[in-house]
Parts: C-alpha cells; sequence; structure tokens
C-alpha cells in the first residue's frame, strides 16, 4: 500500500509541476490548458499526500496539503474563468485557510512535541510555508509563488529521505527541476513583456 500511495501522490504532484512550469512563456490557450491540467492534477493528488503523511506521524505537513486546497480550488477558478481577477468569498476561503492551517499546523506540532524538538518538525515548517504561500501566490499569477515551491521541494525531499521514501524523495527533486525552470520562464516572460512595453 505504501508503495502506490508514494507512486499515486509523486506522480500527481510531478505531473502538476511540469504542467505548471511548461505553461510560461506559452501562448495563452496552450497556457490556460496547462493550468487548468496541473491544477486538477494537483487535487487529485492531495488524498495520497495525506494518507502518507498522517501515517508518518507528520501533522504540520498534513494540515497544509488539506488546507492548501482552497487555494488549488482558487486556482482552478481562476484559469477556468480566464481570469486572475478577486473571486470574492473563494479567495477569501483561501487567505483564511493558508494563514489559518500554517497557524494551527504549526501550533499543534509544538503542543504535541512540546517544543520545536525534531529535524522533521523544522523541516515541515519549510513545507507548510513552501506548499501554502506558493499554491497562493500561484493562484494569484505571482512569480513569487515559485520560489516559495522551491522552499516546498528541497523541504519535503529532505524529509523523504529522512523517513526512508526514496520515490516521493526523487519525486521531490525532479520536481525542483521543474520548479526552477518554472520561475525562469515566469522572469523571462515578465522581462520580455516590459521591454516591448519600453519600445513602444
Amino acid at each position: 500500500m505504501d508503495m502506490v500511495l508514494q507512486l499515486w501522490g509523486g506522480s500527481f504532484y510531478l505531473i502538476n509541476k511540469m504542467c505548471f512550469s511548461l505553461a510560461e512563456g506559452r501562448g495563452e490557450s496552450r497556457k490556460r490548458q496547462l493550468k487548468l491540467w496541473g491544477w486538477g492534477i494537483y487535487i487529485l493528488g492531495v488524498p495520497a499526500w495525506v494518507t502518507i503523511l498522517i501515517l508518518k506521524h507528520n501533522w504540520i505537513a498534513a494540515s497544509i496539503e488539506a488546507g492548501g486546497i482552497p487555494s488549488m480550488a482558487l486556482g482552478l477558478f481562476s484559469v477556468y474563468r480566464n481570469n486572475g481577477k478577486n473571486h470574492g468569498a473563494l479567495d477569501g476561503v483561501a487567505t483564511v485557510c493558508t494563514y489559518g492551517f500554517m497557524v494551527l499546523g504549526a501550533g499543534f506540532s509544538l503542543y504535541d512535541y512540546h517544543g520545536l524538538n525534531s529535524v522533521s518538525q523544522v523541516l515541515e515548517i519549510g513545507v507548510m510555508v513552501g506548499f501554502l504561500m506558493g499554491s497562493y501566490y500561484l493562484a494569484k499569477e505571482r512569480h513569487i509563488g515559485w520560489l516559495f515551491f522551491m522552499l516546498m521541494n528541497g523541504s519535503m525531499g529532505t524529509l523523504m529521505l529522512l523517513q526512508e521514501k526514496p520515490i516521493l524523495a526523487f519525486q521531490q527533486g525532479v520536481s525542483l527541476c521543474f520548479v526552477m525552470y518554472g520561475f525562469m520562464r515566469a522572469i523571462g516572460t515578465s522581462l520580455d513583456g516590459e521591454k516591448e512595453i519600453m519600445i513602444r
């Protein structure tokens, strides 16, 4: 069962990063299609990750995976509606969940472990901040989300290595490569757009 969960969670999250990174710099129609696939696949990978993390007693990481669903839904809805505008209630729910789960997850871990007593807790905090903030900012079409995803991938990859989950550790390393590629493409596209405006 463990292997099935690793393959499910790892492959879905890797496909998500591939779709997101390949969407950067594409034409609007192709970009939209890749982002729709990316957000949808991301959501479908959540149950496997939450299960794996709960089984390993990674309470912070498990809570933020679940808490990130509204941000993912916001990203999917924004792309589906083909705009990056504020979506009222959904935007509010995503914001509250992003910050709320960060506080709740960290608070529960500190209570349960009587403080910050393990390397895994520190890594989970990195995953928490990277995942929730990365999902939120990418859903809002802000490039800083890629940097938070780098933090998430590095922290989660190290955590999975320590907990002897080689498939997930490898997936996080490959995902990090796609995240870096996506960030460079996003920055390059922004700079090209600014140059065009200056020329005009």
